[in-house]
């Protein structure tokens, strides 16, 4: 999502408008109409491109878990054989970090809000996470063998509660910038993994 440079489509803009809506004052505190005015349409305009705020939310939350694996994958693929696992993983990360500062609001909607989808949808979303998160284990355990994949998946899951804690860091504009919150970021994903292999290794 963070990566696209053309122009959004409606469908897009609406969704940007609603999963920030959302994330600031709740599934249910947001009308139609108020997603609508944000976009310059109508609230009843809105169903041309969604069956409800259901839908949106769905398609915003499954959406992102998508968008998540299916550029974790590419990067694996465009790295190739070439590249050690040590590069991977830090486009892996390069990767989680460009969500997590760019698509904040999900982080939110996704924390508070994803009891509230359909459990087919619901359970699609842990569909993907699973993978992503299992993607990430095969990486991080190339790059530390020592590491016993109870205690990869453990790392990984702690790693990305980690990275996905941008909604508490305050407004972006508090933040001391862009490049330098996500090289802080990294380095910190980066040294909790090795903690984790220390500690393996006994050390």
């Amino acid at each position: 999502m963070a990566t696209r440079t053309d122009a959004p489509t409606r469908r897009e803009q609406i969704l940007k408008e609603a999963a920030r809506l959302f994330a600031e004052r709740g599934f249910h505190g947001v009308g139609v109409d108020e997603i609508g005015a944000a976009v310059g349409i109508s609230g009843p305009g809105l169903y041309r491109h969604f069956a409800g705020k259901d839908a949106m939310l769905a398609e915003l939350l499954v959406g992102i878990s998508d968008s998540l694996l299916t550029g974790a994958k590419r990067r694996l693929a465009e790295a190739g054989e070439a590249t050690g696992s040590a590069a991977v993983l830090d486009s892996l990360i390069e990767g989680h970090i460009d969500f997590a500062l760019d698509d904040r609001p999900l982080i939110t909607l996704h924390d508070r809000e994803l009891d509230r989808l359909r459990d087919a949808d619901r359970k699609m979303v842990r569909q993907l996470q699973r993978q992503y998160v299992e993607l990430w284990v095969g990486v991080l355990r190339e790059v530390y063998p020592a590491v016993g994949e109870p205690a990869a998946r453990s790392a990984v899951h702690s790693v990305f509660g980690l990275l996905n804690s941008t909604p508490h860091l305050g407004r972006p504009g508090s933040l001391p910038g862009r490049a330098v919150t996500a090289s802080l970021l990294h380095r910190m994903a980066r040294g909790a993994f090795a903690a984790v292999a220390g500690e393996e290794r006994g050390e």
